[in-house]
């Protein structure tokens, strides 16, 4: 591509670029360029909110350009500060590594392994003397430091900052010198971070790297960022049935945000939104299984919430004692899928006709009901148990 074409097709799905003159200069060098994107190995899983930006780096290396994969080891047993409200927990060394070794295989699901160097920011750390640590410190000041936004809320709040907090940043930027990064990949929380990489490049001599930022995923729950601490993430290591399942129960409004940051496109306007899901589904499913997993899951999960074969299908079990609707409704939620949902929520369900019990509405949330072993009590579009 020519680099006003490029340009135009990188920065689609784009939150921020600094600057997009000099990304266009980069893009006129007739070379590969440099992609970096650090990932830290705090967890075993890669989940779909990471894949936002890993699919973005997939597009630079269909371009040609060379990714540079940079795994925490160090930064990893720090964990980054950003958006957290809370330091985070300390991780051994073990730890980072075990979940390391996984990293790469889940990430080449995405990337291209032809066009990707993969480094460990350890192999630069761990050569540093204490005083090279505080000749890089003195780099920046400590009011640098503290202008980031999820440091002075929890100044604001007088929750702690540890100082080995503010080493993040510092390392961070210092892997862009290491690595010498055409450009920096991170979702919107890293503003702060890469800017410190282009001041470090400046410093020893070195060409910018362009701040390309991605918008961040939310959860399932469709107020917090995706995150396995939160346990509102959808893991591609995830079994095929677990992420259709999962993905079934996002909201209609969250739909259309995992369509233009997973798949790349606006949702379908005349789309019944119970078929769009199931599309949504299908294609995740498809990307980190396969199609004939895709269609397989598919197919089952449309006979397990079919009218017909429901009765067929395989179900979670479901112990209910005699009582009211609303009551075996809130506890079939919490006993069967561990979700807490309150009586206001579950009498709305009632009444809007989402609960069946052998196909049959139960339309009055105060209705005694007698459940017989077998029976199927349907709780919503992607949600059943069979009484044990």
């Amino acid at each position: 591509m020519q680099p006003d074409e490029a340009l135009a097709s990188l920065k689609q799905g784009a939150a921020q670029i600094i600057s997009e003159s000099e990304f266009r200069e980069k893009l006129a060098l007739g070379r590969p360029l440099r992609i970096k994107l650090g990932v830290d190995p705090t967890s075993s899983d890669i989940h779909l909110g990471h894949t936002v930006i890993f699919r973005k780096l997939r597009q630079f290396q269909d371009l040609g350009h060379q990714a540079v994969l940079i795994i925490g080891d160090f930064t990893g047993m720090i964990g980054d500060p950003s958006g957290r409200s809370a330091t985070r927990p300390q991780l051994a060394r073990e730890e980072v590594m075990a979940h390391a070794a996984t990293y790469r295989e889940q990430a080449f699901k995405v990337l291209d392994p032809a066009r990707t160097e993969t480094v460990f920011n350890g192999d630069w750390f761990r050569k540093m003397s204490f005083e090279d640590v505080i000749r890089l410190n003195s780099r920046v000041t400590l009011q640098q430091m503290l202008q980031r936004d999820d440091f002075r809320e929890r100044m604001d709040k007088e929750q702690a900052i540890r100082a080995h907090e503010i080493q993040y940043p510092i390392m961070q930027g210092w892997d862009s010198v290491m690595v010498k990064a055409d450009v920096e990949l991170g979702g919107t929380d890293q503003l702060f971070n890469i800017l410190v990489g282009r001041d470090f490049q400046k410093e020893e001599g070195l060409p910018q790297q362009v701040v390309f930022l991605l918008p961040i995923l939310e959860g399932l729950d469709g107020s917090k960022k995706m995150s396995k601490s939160l346990g509102n993430f959808v893991a591609i290591n995830d079994a095929a049935s677990d992420m259709f399942g999962k993905l079934m129960s996002v909201s209609d409004e969250l739909m259309a945000r995992y369509y233009l940051l997973l798949l790349g496109r606006s949702l379908p306007k005349q789309a019944h939104p119970l078929e769009a899901k199931k599309q949504l589904a299908f294609e995740i499913v498809q990307t980190y299984h396969s199609a004939a997993t895709a269609k397989k899951t598919l197919d089952e999960w449309n006979a397990r919430f079919s009218e017909r074969r429901l009765a067929d299908a395989e179900l979670p079990g479901f112990t209910a004692r005699d009582e009211n609707a609303v009551a075996i409704v809130v506890a079939a939620y919490a006993g069967a899928f561990a979700i807490a949902r309150s009586r206001t929520e579950a009498s709305r369900l009632i009444k809007q006709g989402s609960v069946q019990l052998d196909g049959k509405k139960i339309l009055d949330p105060q209705m005694m009901l007698s459940l017989c072993a077998g029976q199927v009590l349907r709780l919503d579009k992607t949600r059943a148990v069979r009484i044990v």
